[in-house]
């Protein structure tokens, strides 16, 4: 078992930040733990469209303002830079991804496949921030990026249909 993947231990998910951190324990999953925790995101996403632009971009600004710092706390915690458990990153990008789309379960699957694509593939730029930028922010920054381009393209197949 690689030190990304090593097991949390209790003490540790006991910490309110790292419970935070891992999407309220969806990072503990021993399969697909980013998958798990954008999927913990579908329902806030679901919620979020429902209520106005602003609350949702509220959110999500919250989410991009804390989550340097809850990656990074969490990071320094279990010792493993961008532990596969830490999943507030995939949070934060599928908010994005799914920002002004509209309601549906085919834009949200959409999003949702396009999203752990581009987050998984690590395209460049994003396979550039994910070797060269550290900390919470690093962390933060490539699933970011993935949600933007993920974002891109829903933009273009919604122009397109």
């Amino acid at each position: 078992m690689s030190e990304k993947n090593r097991k949390i231990h209790l003490h540790e998910i006991k910490d309110p930040v790292v419970f935070i951190a891992t999407g309220l324990g969806s990072g503990l999953s021993p399969i697909a733990p980013g998958t798990a925790g954008t999927l913990l995101t579908v329902p806030l996403v679901y919620f979020l469209q429902q209520q106005t632009i602003l609350v949702y971009a509220l959110v999500t600004l919250f989410v991009l303002a804390t989550g340097s710092w809850v990656c990074g706390y969490a990071a320094k915690k279990l010792q493993v830079h961008d532990h596969s458990g830490i999943v507030y990153d995939e949070v934060a990008g599928f908010l994005i991804t799914m920002f002004m789309m509209p309601v549906g379960w085919q834009w949200m699957f959409a999003g949702f496949v396009l999203f752990r694509f581009f987050d998984a593939v690590k395209p460049w730029p994003i396979s550039w921030v994910d070797k060269n930028i550290h900390g919470g922010f690093g962390i933060m920054l490539d699933d970011v990026i993935a949600g933007v381009i993920s974002l891109g393209c829903l933009v273009l197949i919604q122009q397109f249909i």
